[in-house]
């Protein structure tokens, strides 16, 4: 991991997030959601997505990994149909079904449902372009498609700050609505989430393709 520095503080990340998110939805029991239900088939929906995107974390993580992809090409190859197959496309197909009907308000429910359509393209362009051989163009595919499978994290990142930032106008900006401040950290999170990392990545595939030329 020394030739890539970020692996081991990402790896750590990822298992923290998922020890502390994973478990209330192991016991299939609607009532320890942490998402309110939008309709009768939320729960089971809510429950694909999260499922399926462990999977794509944790397969992704070793897509990204340069060690793992050097030393275990075979493998690497194999886990890449995982990550496509067993963990993006059923996760982001579900991830569609729950952002439309979100319950954090209009503004949460387009990025939702944003993310879930560029996440399903990133992948499917990033699995294409592997099979067309065009190494280059697939791992800034691969990489666009994962920072959007970490957006989840990210956006638990900068939760606490838009809350400690808008908090205060609870009783002038909001007129007291408990419900809008919530819809507004809600939106304002969901939105920086994934496109500051994904704008982060375009600069740098952007700067590298330059200095390449």
């Amino acid at each position: 991991m020394i030739r890539a520095p970020w692996a081991i503080p990402v790896a750590a990340l990822i298992t923290v997030f998922l020890v502390f998110s994973l478990p209330p939805y192991l016991t299939f029991d609607p009532a320890q959601s942490r998402v309110p239900a939008g309709f009768a088939f939320h729960y089971p929906a809510l429950l694909t997505h999260i499922t399926f995107g462990a999977v794509a974390m944790v397969a992704g993580f070793l897509q990204v990994w340069p060690w793992f992809r050097r030393h275990h090409r075979h493998r690497h190859a194999l886990i890449g149909r995982v990550y496509v197959f067993g963990g993006v496309l059923p996760a982001a197909a579900a991830g569609l079904v729950v952002g439309v009907t979100s319950p954090f308000g209009p503004v949460a429910r387009v990025s939702h449902v944003l993310l879930a359509t560029l996440w399903l393209v990133s992948t499917v362009m990033g699995y294409r372009r592997a099979r067309a051989k065009d190494f280059e163009a697939h791992r800034v595919w691969v990489v666009r498609s994962y920072v959007l499978t970490l957006s989840t994290i990210t956006n638990r990142l900068w939760g606490p700050l838009v809350a400690l930032v808008l908090t205060p106008g609870l009783d002038t900006t909001f007129g007291g609505s408990e419900v809008a401040m919530v819809q507004a950290i809600a939106g304002i999170t969901s939105w920086l989430g994934w496109t500051i990392p994904l704008l982060a990545v375009e600069w740098f595939a952007h700067r590298r393709g330059r200095v390449a030329r």
